[in-house]
């Protein structure tokens, strides 16, 4: 069952406050004894950004009314702090066409004041604008602009803010370690300069980050560490994201009481804030985990209220979270019909955007479920397809290990940083004592002192491998949980490229059946006539005709039967029982299978097929003829095998003729795949052969191991011949694999007889 977990992530705001409500009641008191006009626009446009993360109505109202006040003053800076306020509140509240006016007024006046502090601040808005709008890459863009301008002069505070914020685009694109690398950099400026507001913003967003990568615990302390720090410092609008992130962290866990108690909890914080964005977003999470126990009708007036909210707050991730949700919650309740429409809005909800995460994987294998219920298998198919490329794309092994190892390295810097800072502020009390003792106790003393280093560093040495021993076990453990992701969106690929195959193998005896149906139905027209007309030998012929007719039916339906049967039996979850098999007739299946599915992709590539099957394997119904195997498990190693030989022949094929530089002789190279069957000495062998481009040697002596693989990056995990290996030394037996690089490659496997 899918757990709908998308996250929604803060967007930082710098300024000098470390709690917003004391930091409000300062800037009261500052404005009493302003001693000018522009002394006291400036400390309201300050205050204005402190009440919009309390309160936007009062910020909003207040901004408006200074605007004017700029104007009529004509206080250039003060008007374009005053619009780029207005902005953010106009952001927030979903009004992106007012936040964008707003924004381009105070770009023209920051351009016109020369002031690069002002128009980073600009770049920082436009930013802010593109990702509240999941337009990413725009997003991107302007954040780079702006942190250009920061690192120029060197402005920590607000390069702090900025790498936290171009932090969230990189994610929402599933780019983890970069946006891992960017929340890393903004938690150190925040940590060294002690600001507690800006590490509970950035320890938010890291939370969800370490989610996506699958590490559940450091994503439940970030979270739980940020909304610690959100409520030291005064901050709703971080305590309310925490509470509606923890909401998706405890439904991902199965947790659907703590999910659901979240999400209600960010639902009232939200609508005490007027963040109708949140606010619909919680309540589609609420209404998800209701569902999930079983509450639909309940589930589904939370989802309503969600949907009702999103569609106000103009933000796309929104509007898509809150259809989405209604689609889950009526496929839970098998009600697919009426889910199709809910999930295709909220895909469309993403058109423009620049989205690409599990969450939205999780939509297409909804929809893809709903349409093979409705038996639009067609649609079925295609959205399957693309939820697995999205999945393929957001578990890139190098992406989830590129992240995990930035975050255990940078949370050992940082132990190590505290353990190097105590130890010199020791050794330097150590110091002086010793200088002492030097004085009073001489030689013997200093030996001792000596000794006493001496243990301490010891000591030391041992922590740090301590340490590192701990951060290794726990590396391993989320690198086996990764692997175990990526195993199982290997074997759903090739159930895809299956069941491709297996539609264009189904459709002959279902042609069979229908002709056959068809001309009996004639036949028995034409009986009637012949036993009205008193003809009965001839309407016996005929009735000889139909029953002919009749048994072909039944022998090409039995056909159609035992193709099915097949493909339940290879999607079907292995139990690890081994069975008497035909192994001629599995292999045989498997290679006509793994080249129809092929076909079915590209109709215009054709391949020799040649088979050589030894008689004394060719069961029928002789049981003595069969062998002992795991059926479903030699079934997943065939179709790699079969599958992996036609890319090869096909890669060739292409690149022969694209070239234009082919010689005579490989001008007419004829793809071709062979499959033979032999029994010897208590054996069977079975040797696969292909004459494509063969196996490169730099990688042949590692080709069985985990994430290695010869095709091109995105177009193989690296996990089909690891699984391969594995399953037939779980059958006692071994797989070797000959080739010639440019001349093809023979893989051969030896099992057990």
């Amino acid at each position: 069952m899918r757990q709908f977990t998308a996250f929604f992530f803060l967007i930082l705001f710098a300024n000098n406050s470390r709690a917003q409500n004391a930091a409000i009641d300062s800037v009261n008191r500052l404005l009493k004894t302003a001693q000018s006009d522009t002394a006291r626009i400036n400390l309201t446009n300050e205050k204005i950004y402190l009440l919009g993360e309390v309160n936007l109505d009062s910020s909003t109202a207040l901004a408006k009314k200074i605007l004017e006040e700029t104007k009529r003053i004509h206080f250039t800076e003060g008007e374009a702090d005053a619009l780029r306020a207005l902005s953010i509140n106009a952001m927030r509240t979903g009004d992106y066409n007012a936040a964008e006016k707003y924004l381009k007024g105070a770009e023209v006046l920051s351009t016109s004041l020369n002031d690069s502090l002002r128009i980073a601040k600009i770049f920082s808005g436009f930013g802010m604008m593109y990702g509240m709008q999941s337009k990413y890459d725009s997003s991107i863009l302007f954040y780079q602009k702006a942190i250009d301008i920061h690192e120029r002069l060197g402005f920590k505070k607000m390069l702090s803010t900025d790498y936290g914020n171009l932090a969230i685009g990189y994610q929402m694109q599933s780019n983890f370690s970069k946006a891992l690398f960017y929340q890393q950099k903004s938690l150190r400026i925040a940590e060294e300069r002690n600001d507690a507001r800006s590490q509970a913003y950035t320890m938010m967003n890291m939370g969800s980050n370490y989610q996506n990568i699958g590490d559940t615990v450091r994503a439940e302390q970030a979270l739980l560490k940020g909304i610690e720090l959100a409520k030291s410092v005064g901050i709703k609008n971080v305590e309310l994201y925490g509470y509606s992130n923890l909401a998706s962290l405890y439904s991902k866990l199965n947790k659907f009481n703590e999910s659901y108690k979240f999400a209600m909890k960010a639902v009232d914080t939200a609508k005490t804030m007027g963040d109708i964005g949140i606010e619909s977003a919680s309540y589609s999470k609420a209404g998800m985990a209701l569902a999930n126990m079983k509450e639909f009708d309940h589930a589904e007036d939370l989802v309503k209220k969600g949907m009702a909210k999103a569609v106000s707050s103009g933000q796309p991730l929104v509007i898509y979270q809150a259809y989405s949700t209604m689609g889950a919650v009526l496929k839970l309740q098998e009600k697919y019909a009426e889910a199709i429409p809910f999930l295709e809005k909220s895909i469309h909800t993403l058109k423009d955007a620049d989205e690409y995460d599990e969450s939205l994987a999780g939509v297409y294998s909804d929809l893809s479920a709903c349409y093979e219920k409705t038996g639009n298998y067609n649609k079925a198919l295609s959205n399957f397809r693309i939820s697995s490329k999205i999945i393929d794309s957001v578990r890139s092994s190098e992406n989830v290990r590129k992240a995990t190892e930035l975050s255990m390295n940078y949370e050992f810097d940082k132990k190590q940083a505290v353990a190097a800072a105590i130890q010199e502020k020791k050794n330097a009390g150590a110091k002086s004592k010793q200088l002492l003792l030097l004085v009073g106790l001489g030689v013997t003393v200093i030996v001792a002192a000596g000794a006493w280093i001496a243990f301490r560093n010891k000591q030391k040495a041992n922590r740090i491998l301590e340490l590192q021993k701990a951060e290794i076990q726990s590396t391993l453990g989320q690198l086996k949980t990764t692997q175990a992701q990526l195993i199982q969106s290997e074997k759903m690929a090739s159930l895809g490229e299956l069941t491709a195959g297996i539609a264009h193998e189904i459709q002959n005896p279902l042609n069979f059946v229908n002709n056959f149906s068809e001309v009996s139905n004639e036949l028995l027209d034409e009986m009637k006539e012949e036993l009205i007309a008193g003809k009965n030998q001839s309407a016996m012929s005929i009735a000889d005709n139909v029953k002919q007719n009749l048994e072909k039916i039944i022998h090409h339906g039995k056909r159609a039967d035992g193709i099915v049967k097949g493909m339940l039996q290879h999607s079907r979850t292995s139990t690890g029982q081994k069975e008497l098999t035909d192994l001629n007739a599995l292999t045989d299946e498997y290679f006509r299978l793994a080249y129809h599915g092929l076909r079915a992709k590209d109709k215009t590539f054709t391949a020799t097929l040649n088979t050589n099957f030894d008689e004394r394997l060719s069961a029928g119904k002789n049981d003595l003829k069969k062998i002992n195997i795991v059926p479903q498990d030699i079934g997943r190693v065939l179709l790699n095998l079969f599958n992996n030989a036609f890319y090869s022949v096909t890669e060739k094929n292409a690149s022969l003729h694209s070239s234009g530089q082919a010689t005579q002789a490989e001008q007419g190279y004829e793809p071709t795949v062979s499959v033979s069957t032999k029994r010897e000495n208590h054996k069977v062998i079975i040797r696969i052969k292909d004459n494509g481009n063969g196996i490169s040697e730099n990688v042949l002596d590692k080709i069985f191991q985990p994430f290695v693989t010869t095709k091109p990056t995105g177009e193989g995990t690296g996990l089909g011949l690891s699984m391969t290996y594995d399953i037939i030394k779980a059958h006692g037996g071994e797989i070797n694999v000959e080739t010639k690089p440019g001349e093809g490659a023979e893989f051969i496997i030896s099992l057990p007889a």
